[in-house]
């Protein structure tokens, strides 16, 4: 807006100038320049004065305030028009709203100020909307920070980073493998205190009835005494015993360590003719050539010999399925029928007796090898069952009288 300014005094002093003649001539010499006479000032001047002043003052305030509103204008466009729809009147555009805006704060600007204000922000929406679409066109989105956060404005998402998504998407499957590794670990731990009280539940329920099976005969075998009184009664002193240990390896004596003796096996050798020290000598060298796998806690000679291979508190390789819970007796014999001479049944009484002692065991807890996988060993006793329960009858008897 452009105001001029005018001075009344100077007007007036040159219209008198001209009137007495003095206006563009030089002044005679010695003629003093007359002293101007000050005019008094009217009411209406200085109001004129101070209107003038006031304008120029907003003039320059509204220009201030209106480039500090201007990222604020759009935003009260906005929800003025979107109160106009909400109200149900037709909504005018953004132009008149900001122009509305201004006129309601310097009510005293021109209609010409009105109009170049108005004229100026048109320029700059058009060319705000212009770049817009530029963006739009590039893929680019288009967001305006500039304006103060308004609650009611509609706001877009933010682009999603890719790099920030990958990484979630990474500790999300981090997340699902540490539950599932939790929970099949709850899961087997479960499963192994399950087992084990159920290995225990037999444990205990095969000891509270092992007494009772063990009570009853292997065989057809009857005791004439209860178990109970041949165990008391049973003192019989260690016979002579030759202790001739392997040496240790894989194949005859392990050096594994023997668990709760509960049967003591009789085995024959399957080799008629042969010694006692002969047989040690054969368990001795399946060390060295490791042909099979076969020993004997104790070899009895037909001549009634006893020699300790094994010591007793180690297994030895003659039951496969009994091993580590029996002790094991081989007998030397003559006869091709597998029949022990009169010195190896005296010395398989006094030694069978002497362990029954040691473990505190019954004749009935004697067995034969046939009677565990069914081996026809020893020949003699299987093909003869009369003969088996005649020899654990004689045990009983000497146990109870230390005599046959």
């Amino acid at each position: 807006m452009d105001l001029e300014f005018i001075d009344i005094s100077r007007e007036e002093e040159g219209e008198r100038l001209r009137a007495n003649g003095t206006t563009g001539r030089r002044r005679a010499a010695g003629e003093r320049r007359p002293r101007p006479v000050r005019q008094e000032t009217t009411r209406g001047e200085i109001s004129q004065r101070g209107e003038i002043s006031r304008r120029e003052t907003a003039r320059r305030e509204d220009s201030r305030q209106r480039t500090a509103r201007q990222g604020n204008l759009r935003t009260i466009g906005y929800e003025n028009q979107r109160e106009r729809r909400s109200e149900g009147q037709r909504p005018s555009s953004v132009q008149t709203q900001r122009t509305r805006q201004v006129k309601s704060v310097n009510p005293i600007i021109s209609n010409v100020e009105h109009n170049r204000v108005k004229n100026n922000n048109r320029s700059r929406d058009n060319i705000s909307t212009r770049n817009n679409r530029n963006i739009s066109r590039e893929g680019g989105r288009n967001y305006n920070y500039n304006h103060s956060r308004n609650e009611n404005a509609v706001r877009r998402p933010r682009p999603a980073d890719p790099r920030a998504q990958q990484e979630r998407i990474r500790r999300r499957k981090i997340r699902k493998r540490k539950a599932i590794a939790a929970r099949l670990t709850v899961m087997l731990a479960l499963l192994l205190v399950i087992f084990l009280a159920c290995f225990m539940l037999y444990k205990l329920v095969a000891d509270f009835t092992g007494g009772e099976e063990a009570q009853k005969p292997f065989n057809s075998f009857t005791p004439t005494v209860q178990r109970k009184e041949v165990i008391k009664a049973n003192d019989t002193d260690k016979p002579a015993i030759t202790e001739d240990f392997l040496t240790v390896n894989e194949y005859s004596r392990p050096g594994e360590k023997l668990g709760k003796v509960k049967n003591i096996f009789v085995h024959y050798t399957a080799n008629p003719g042969t010694s006692a020290a002969q047989n040690r000598s054969y368990f001795e060298n399946l060390g060295i050539t490791g042909e099979t796998s076969a020993s004997a806690h104790f070899v009895i000679g037909y001549d009634g010999e006893i020699i300790q291979c094994i010591p007793l508190e180690e297994i030895a390789y003659a039951v496969v399925q009994r091993n580590y819970d029996s002790i094991s007796i081989e007998c030397c014999y003559l006869s091709e029928d597998g029949k022990f001479t009169d010195a190896t049944y005296q010395s398989l009484l006094k030694l069978s007796a002497w362990l029954l002692k040691e473990y505190k065991l019954a004749p009935d807890d004697m067995r034969r090898h046939y009677d565990e996988g069914g081996k026809k060993c020893p020949l003699y006793y299987v093909e003869n069952e009369e003969a088996w329960e005649k020899f654990l009858s004689d045990l009983e008897q000497y146990i109870m009288n230390n005599q046959v």
